[in-house]
């Protein structure tokens, strides 16, 4: 096949070049955030109160002086991004000179320091060497005997790094517990329901207790329990309506009328999954209930979604890849894990964005 000199398909040439270009750079927008993120520029821009042109950003920036005509690139390709946005701002109150000022975008909110809702510890968790190291190994990870990619990376299992580092267990922690925030403030607004009958809930991988707290303070009547490994929760004092637990989901959970896993089984294997679906069941029977399994994962192939949801699904199922033996699963390789674990019926309810709740019964 003639591949060159022919005018016909120049047009599909280019294209064909731009696109893998594009994927081949796409590393720069992460990095590009990450960088806007360390200087402080949201929050910077949000403490400015209105749009704030370059010439002020730039005086606002802990910057070496020979950097300053940098900073517009930099700011250029995060408004194509969509982080911030441009608006015209008045420059002399008398000659009445129009400029453009930076302003947040809603996506950029969520990345303010203080913002309750912020994903920056997600962001700089998922953006750091530890994590980025990994995504360099895997066609030798798909060559060797080892469980992923991480382990090629760094000679020992995700888990067994978070234990032995700090400053992983740090990135995790926080990242975890940033998205805990914003999920159960949605869980809590729109999905009340979900808690009505029950007296007592167990969140299992509840880290430091972010979704634990945010239901007992919602629903004063549930007695909640943190349950996590005993490092996670050893430091950690028990509220009015809440305990700290240490133990194993592997081994046993306590007793509970419903059991919450949110983000938990997307990290494991299928057989893995299946073990402690079982752990859950057990545990819900030993409370004398019918009681039920919450779980807060996504729903890969959910038609709902639009293409950029899908692709951030498939992100996400490669992450899990990469770090992980889990995988983010379709409702019928949920349906599957819930039968063999010996569940009679389930109900989904797609409101949390790209994931969903699913209810899972006895």
């Amino acid at each position: 096949m003639d591949y060159l000199g022919n005018g016909e398909h120049d047009s599909e040439l280019l294209q064909a070049q731009a696109h893998v270009w594009n994927h081949i750079f796409n590393f720069i927008n992460s990095g590009s955030l990450k960088c806007a993120i360390q200087l402080g520029i949201p929050d910077i821009i949000h403490k400015h109160a209105k749009p704030m042109t370059l010439t002020h950003l730039v005086s606002a920036l802990p910057i070496h002086p020979t950097k300053t005509r940098c900073v517009y690139r930099l700011m250029r390709i995060l408004v194509h991004s969509r982080f911030f946005a441009l608006q015209k701002v008045i420059k002399n109150d008398q000659e009445e000179e129009e400029e453009e000022g930076y302003v947040l975008t809603d996506a950029c909110k969520i990345l303010l320091k203080d913002h309750p809702l912020s994903v920056t510890p997600f962001l700089l968790a998922m953006l750091d060497p530890i994590f980025l190291k990994p995504w360099d190994c895997i066609s030798t990870w798909f060559g060797n005997d080892n469980h992923t990619p991480f382990e090629t990376a760094h000679g020992k299992t995700f888990w067994e790094y978070v234990g032995q580092e700090p400053k992983l267990n740090h990135f995790f922690n926080e990242a975890m517990a940033s998205d805990s925030r914003l999920a159960t403030s949605v869980l809590i607004h729109k999905c009340k329901d979900v808690f009505v009958g029950l007296k007592s809930l167990v969140d299992v991988g509840g880290g430091t207790g972010t979704v634990s707290k945010a239901i007992a303070k919602a629903f004063p009547h549930l007695d909640c329990i943190d349950f996590d490994l005993p490092h996670v929760v050893a430091d950690l004092q028990d509220e009015a309506n809440i305990k700290y637990v240490g133990g194993d989901m592997f081994v046993a959970i306590p007793p509970a009328d419903a059991i919450l896993l949110k983000w938990i089984l997307h990290d494991w294997n299928d057989e893995e999954c299946v073990k402690i679906l079982k752990k859950c069941k057990e545990a819900i029977a030993s409370s004398g209930t019918t009681g039920k399994v919450i779980i807060i994962d996504m729903m890969m192939e959910n038609k709902t979604g639009d293409e950029q949801s899908m692709e951030t699904q498939l992100f996400f199922d490669m992450l899990l890849m990469v770090l992980l033996t889990g995988k983010e699963r379709n409702e019928k390789e949920w349906a599957k894990l819930f039968l063999e674990a010996g569940f009679s019926d389930y109900k989904i309810i797609p409101i949390l964005g790209l994931r969903s709740l699913i209810e899972v019964y006895p």
